[in-house]
């Protein structure tokens, strides 16, 4: 066993107690590092080693004391000569080294005579951290009840990956923790371990200074902050305004210890935890600002940061005896659901991203969850993966939509809450279903087409005109020539939508996980950070609160462990985008009496599998054939069968124009869009300092054969018809006077030369006075004839201008 063989070794660590620790390596059900980090966790927010102390030996289990969400005992890595932080959100992920299911869980606990109930998606038995004469003492008084659990039976093991919680003391850790304290028990028989016998991991100095530094802030701003009691009714009046929440009464915000910090306007919402619910382990300050389009727009800091902040506000209001749960995506919701329904309701600490699993403890007394998440449909398709957490049979879902906003919305437009929550349906489905029960999801959909089409890119807006989003559950191919920048590009992509909230989790076989933190880094900055190293840390904590997570694969490995890492993924950090980096390097361990077209088939069903199963999106980059460099590639130039293109949702091809003395040009093809059909073709810009693609200025999105690319209807082109009508019309006015005038004085003349003409013939030929009479006299009369034909000639040509003019006009 583990602990004896730390037996040997527990003078050495008395030894180590003031050095910094060494990490020791060992198989566990799951565990991540930091990214970019020194991978060196204490018992405040990671995994760490604890030693029991009895009276004669030193054995060890390995467990925390309040660990951090998420972590697990560190592995063995090289030193490293700079310092970094120790708190990141980017994490890297290790396979599973030995999976446990629930039949495991409950055979050995059976073994060991541990006495244990079935809940929801925990298993509650007695914590062997109390002393059960203890325990039996603490039942006659009236205490004693775990979270949700029988009398007694307040610890919780996690159906899926065995870790378990002490709601009384606190303690934390995982499945094979858990059987290391069992297996030292049996050992010393004993019937429980004091916590107080419990060596924590070994901090380093750094570490410690961090914790107090968070501790010291989260404090100095609770203490700073007011109640709003102690405000003016005008100003409190003022800040309900600013935030919304007018039909928020004074008595709620004071129920649930509300309070402002008047230095930035912010609300101020407590995070209490320990046994007692009466410890300050943290605080969430919420802004309000109103964008553009007059909505306001929230925007949160939590102290600690979001990746060690995982507080269910409203929490220590819940009584032990309550049975259900209005489980809502912010705190302004949980406010107004309590105070309109007088439900127990209680707000995640991350919104819709991500439900933690060592949450999931806490809401296990209640019988019925109704998730209310938001008023979008990002919302909803979280309400229903956060549903099979939970437990499909007890939660019932509040389906988004005009008359169902979100709840602080709702109450603000005076629509009734109790009725929307009446009208939740339940997450669990039939296997067969009619167009009744799919009908208001129908609706859904054609109400919300935008959202429907899912997060949107930033950097990439051609994208957007043709996939119209990136959305859960669906499969993408990628490919590209060999050095075309196939790995840059889609990092820049993941990145755009990493950025915006999604959930990312990187699997690169191909190169290591330094070089592509450095190239996402790089396009997330901007710029060469090798030139500016005084920048380093400020881009690289801002890139830490990213939810990017890394698999430690590279090279080739079995299937079935990436798909079991990407399962862990999935359940413990709500992974929506994965992006495996490449496919042909995943199957050189595969089966070797099947060829190698018959395992790629293989594995791209279990992708596709996986995609719809777990509601989240994969990129799968797969190289081409071998192609003439002056072909572009195409949907059939993918490598192995037609299955790959046939299982994609979406495919994109990367293609390059190869040139002698300048870089390639290169452009992206959307070959393949299932969602509504549109492909297209859009060509990229390198940027070398950056590592970063952009389309390139005054070209045009061109259209693919076969496409559905939509004709330009926007402002600027009606502007610009309005113009070109303008000036159409300006010209007709113009050229109707000019040839009216012209055509005046071509007739006049024409006629006058005649006349002229006829005269000097008449007086030749009579000679005498009266030609100068009939001369005079037809003078007059032509005289007479020019002067009506030049009337006539001008009235025919503003006739011909007008007419003109109301055909340009028309046009």
């Amino acid at each position: 066993m583990w602990s004896s063989s730390l037996l040997k070794a527990s003078t050495w660590w008395l030894e180590a107690a003031g050095r910094l620790p060494v990490h020791i390596k060992r198989h566990c059900s799951w565990s991540v590092v930091r990214v970019l980090t020194r991978e060196r966790r204490g018992a405040r927010g990671a995994c760490g080693y604890h030693r029991y102390a009895s009276s004669t030996t030193r054995h060890a289990a390995s467990f925390s004391h309040r660990r951090r969400l998420g972590s697990d005992p560190p592995l063995a890595l090289a030193a490293v000569s700079r310092r970094y932080r120790s708190d990141t959100s980017s994490m890297m992920v290790f396979p599973p080294a030995n999976p446990v299911t629930v039949t495991d869980i409950k055979l050995y606990l059976l073994s060991k005579n541990i006495p244990f109930h079935d809940g929801h998606s925990c298993l509650h038995a007695p914590s062997v951290f109390l002393d059960p004469e203890g325990t039996s003492g603490r039942k006659k008084e009236g205490a004693g009840v775990g979270v949700g659990g029988k009398e007694g039976f307040n610890m919780f093991i996690d159906k899926t990956t065995g870790q378990f919680l002490c709601t009384d003391t606190m303690m934390e850790g995982s499945w094979e923790d858990l059987q290391d304290c069992l297996e030292l028990m049996a050992k010393e028989g004993k019937t429980f371990l004091k916590p107080s016998g419990l060596l924590g991991y070994l901090e380093s100095q750094e570490e410690m200074e961090e914790r107090r530094r968070e501790q010291g802030e989260a404090e100095r701003i609770w203490n700073s902050s007011v109640p709003l009691d102690d405000l003016h009714e005008e100003e409190v009046q003022l800040i309900k305004t600013m935030f919304q929440i007018t039909n928020i009464s004074n008595s709620t915000l004071k129920r649930f210890r509300v309070q402002i910090f008047k230095p930035t306007k912010c609300l101020v919402f407590p995070w209490f935890g320990g046994p007692s619910s009466s410890e300050l382990k943290g605080v969430k300050l919420l802004s309000a600002q109103i964008d553009e389009a007059g909505k306001v727009r929230y925007t949160d800091v939590t102290v600690p940061k979001p990746s060690s902040y995982h507080s269910l506000f409203g929490m220590p209001l819940v009584g032990r005896a309550d049975s259900q749960v209005v489980l809502t995506g912010n705190e302004l919701d949980t406010l107004a659901v309590s105070q309109a329904t007088g439900l127990p309701s209680v707000a995640l600490p991350r919104g819709f991203s991500c439900l933690p699993p060592a949450l999931l403890p806490y809401l296990e007394q209640f019988k019925r969850v109704t998730l209310w998440l938001g008023g979008d449909m990002r919302s909803w398709e979280a309400s229903k993966i956060f549903s099979r957490k939970l437990g499909l049979k007890r939660c019932s879902l509040v389906r988004p939509g005009e008359e169902q906003p979100g709840a602080a919305e709702a109450l603000s437009q005076g629509r009734s809450l109790e009725r929307i929550l009446k009208a939740s349906i339940p997450s669990e489905h039939k296997s067969i279903v009619s167009f009744r029960q799919l009908r208001d999801e129908v609706y859904g959909e054609l109400a919300n087409v935008e959202q429907v089409a899912g997060v949107k890119w930033t950097r990439f807006l051609e994208l957007n005109r043709i996939l119209k989003g990136h959305r859960k559950g669906e499969l993408t191919i990628f490919t590209g020539p060999t050095g075309s920048g196939k790995t840059t590009l889609i990092s820049e992509v993941a990145l755009d939508l990493c950025m915006q909230g999604v959930n990312t989790l990187w699997g690169s076989f191909e190169i290591n996980n330094v070089r592509l933190a450095k190239i996402m880094l790089t396009q997330f900055s901007m710029q060469r950070l090798e030139d500016n190293l005084d920048r380093y840390d400020y881009w690289a904590d801002r890139f830490e609160e990213l939810p990017l997570y890394f698999m430690t694969f590279h090279g080739q490995h079995h299937l079935k462990t990436v798909l079991d890492t990407m399962q862990h993924a999935v359940y413990m950090y709500d992974i929506n985008h994965v992006i495996i980096d490449n496919l042909q390097f995943m199957m050189g361990q595969e089966n070797n009496s099947m060829d190698k077209l018959s395992v790629q088939d293989h594995v791209v069903g279990a992708f596709r599998k996986f995609a719809t199963d777990s509601s989240c999106h994969i990129t799968l980059i797969i190289h081409p054939r071998k192609e003439e460099d002056d072909k572009d590639l195409q949907t059939a130039s993918i490598f192995g069968s037609a299955k790959a293109s046939q299982e994609a949702d979406n495919v994109l091809i990367l293609q390059e124009k190869k040139l002698v003395t300048s870089p390639g040009r290169r452009s992206l093809q959307v070959t393949k869009n299932r969602y509504d059909g549109d492909v297209g073709i859009f060509p990229l810009e390198f940027q070398k300092d950056s590592l970063t693609f952009a389309a390139p200025k005054n070209k045009k999105l061109k259209k693919a054969e076969g496409g559905a690319a939509k004709e330009p209807t926007t402002a600027a082109m009606k502007k610009k018809n309005a113009k070109k009508g303008e000036a159409a019309e300006t010209k007709s006015e113009t050229t109707a006077v000019e040839e009216g005038d012209a055509s005046v004085e071509k007739r006049a003349a024409k006629k006058g030369s005649a006349a002229a003409k006829k005269l000097e013939a008449a007086a030749g030929e009579e000679g005498d006075a009266s030609v100068e009479k009939r001369a005079a006299k037809k003078g007059s009369a032509a005289a007479k004839k020019l002067e009506a034909a030049a009337k006539k000639v001008v009235t025919t040509a503003e006739k011909d201008g007008a007419a003109a003019e109301t055909e340009t006009v028309e046009k």
